[in-house]
């Protein structure tokens, strides 16, 4: 709990209330018990769904506890962003309920001074779990981080660069690809952004096009805090796979080594997209924004 991590126990002082969402939830029929979620990794095989409870304030629309997805400590990822009051722990949380639609999502940010949290006399080992989970990879697998810092360049795509410029990296991925074919180098994937989870850097606008992001409190360019993926790699963005984790002669999905548990190692998914959360640098205590694209 003392770790920068995904997945995992949270640096929590007990007494502490544990976030809930109140808002209305989808009515399901089936999903997966968190305990047999674990169970079922351990061996390596996959849990039974079991029917979803026909009683319950979770079936009938809240509350339910956040699941705990992340927290970082700015002492390990000196690139994050501060919080309120020079806050320099965050601790990320989602609901585990479907809302609207599959791909909506309502999270949950917490930010801390990770001395005073430390100090605290007790800390909350078991925090609350909801009885089912609709998918299986809506509960993170434990995973420590070992940050490494890289640069990255903006989506080329409407105004996130000037337009000449965003002529000329088209030309080059065209050029790349009569020369080298479908596992061509791409500016987008192999050059700009890399995948997975990230702090700080740009957005990815894959799926939706770029958008402007303004604070609803002070209607401020909001910032990036991070981004949560549930893959770390994959066979369109080769050039971001570590060397120990490819084979050099191979591309695309056969270069990675080691499979899903390599290329998946949160065993999240957030619907074949990212997950970006964006802050306020005029006032980090403004609401912030989470985006899916």
């Amino acid at each position: 709990m003392r770790d920068s991590h995904v997945g995992g126990p949270m640096l929590w002082p007990y007494g502490d209330p544990w976030p809930v969402c109140s808002e209305p939830h989808q009515l399901e029929t089936e999903g997966y018990a968190p305990d047999e979620i674990r169970s079922a990794r351990a061996v390596g095989t996959w849990p039974e769904s079991r029917p979803w409870p026909r009683t319950g304030s979770s079936r009938e629309g809240g509350p339910a506890p956040f699941v705990g997805l992340a927290q970082f400590f700015r002492r390990d990822v000196p690139g994050l962003a501060p919080g309120p009051d020079n806050a320099d722990l965050v601790q990320l949380f989602r609901c585990p309920y479907t809302h609207m639609s599959p791909q909506e999502y309502r999270c949950h940010l917490r930010w801390r001074r990770a001395a005073e949290t430390e100090s605290a006399a007790r800390f909350l080992m078991s925090p609350p779990e909801v009885p089912l989970l609709r998918w299986e990879n809506e509960l993170p697998q434990p995973c420590v981080l070992h940050p490494e810092e890289v640069d990255t360049y903006p989506w080329a795509e409407g105004d996130t660069l000037p337009a000449p410029l965003i002529d000329l990296i088209d030309a080059w991925d065209d050029a790349q690809a009569a020369e080298h074919g479908p596992e061509a180098p791409n500016y987008q994937y192999d050059l700009s952004i890399p995948p997975g989870w990230r702090v700080g850097g740009y957005p990815s606008w894959a799926s939706t096009g770029p958008m402007p992001v303004g604070c609803a409190a002070c209607a401020t360019p909001m910032r990036l805090l991070l981004t949560a993926e549930g893959t770390e790699m994959h066979g369109g963005s080769h050039s971001w796979v570590p060397l120990e984790d490819r084979d050099p002669s191979l591309r695309g999905e056969a270069s990675i080594r080691g499979g899903s548990s390599v290329a998946r190692p949160t065993r999240l998914r957030f619907w074949d997209r990212d997950l970006h959360v964006f802050t306020c640098p005029a006032d980090p205590g403004h609401p912030p924004r989470w985006l899916l694209s």
